[in-house]
């Protein structure tokens, strides 16, 4: 059953495409130390590693235009924008938790984490189900 209301773009839809493209940049800063432009930092250290990591970098790519293709569809409303937000965060929220038990650091994943995390719980929020015409979770009996 469709409505025909328009759908109109909520304060967190707007939060939500606004950061779609800050995790577009932070991936594309990603692809960027993949491919030893960017340096990597340590502390008070800075350096460029000897080689350069194709397979990550074409991974943190492909990343970036999946948020930016995902922040364009959420300011047009609509719905596959929704549901990738909510896929991509939590594929990226379940691979930085692995990050973390495979002994990364929580310095280097934190970024990922609170960026994924808001866009989670924006995504789910249900206002914004609401404005994509999604209908609201409903509990089982």
């Amino acid at each position: 059953m469709t409505s025909t209301q328009p759908r109109r773009r909520t304060l967190a839809i707007t939060i939500l495409a606004v950061v779609a493209v800050i995790a577009g940049a932070n991936a594309l800063f990603d692809m960027l130390r993949f491919l030893r432009i960017v340096p990597i930092t340590l502390g008070d250290m800075q350096f460029f590693a000897p080689n350069i990591n194709w397979l990550g970098a074409l991974f943190a790519g492909l990343l970036v235009l999946i948020w930016w293709s995902t922040a364009a569809q959420l300011w047009r409303l609509d719905p596959r924008g929704w549901l990738f937000v909510v896929l991509v965060a939590t594929l990226n929220l379940i691979f930085l938790v692995m990050a973390l038990i495979g002994h990364s650091t929580l310095a280097a994943v934190s970024t990922g984490l609170v960026i994924n995390g808001v866009a989670l719980i924006l995504g789910l929020l249900p206002s914004t189900k609401a404005a994509f015409g999604l209908p609201p979770a409903q509990p089982k009996r």
